[in-house]
């Protein structure tokens, strides 16, 4: 997400021609972009997206059972990370 703003940053700043970046080539204000496009296939690839999505449905999941647990008054062991 990082790679993307500055993309549109450095994109506006060129278009706009503002300061110094109007003199940069254009392949140096498109790298942001080129560089999203790596993390994105690298994290799909990897798993890394999924694991992470998985991850927070699961802490949603205990949330979820521990407020629960409390409400009926039941003793929560909370797992530590």
């Amino acid at each position: 997400m990082y790679l993307l703003i500055a993309g549109v940053v450095l994109l506006l700043l060129k278009y706009l021609e503002f300061g110094i970046v109007a003199d940069w080539s254009w392949w140096v204000v498109l790298t942001p972009f080129a560089l999203a496009v790596a993390w994105w296939a690298w994290a799909d690839t990897t798993g890394y997206t999924k694991r992470k999505a998985m991850e927070k449905m699961d802490q949603k999941k205990q949330d979820r059972i521990d407020k629960q647990r409390e409400n009926l008054g039941i003793k929560t062991k909370r797992r530590s990370r």
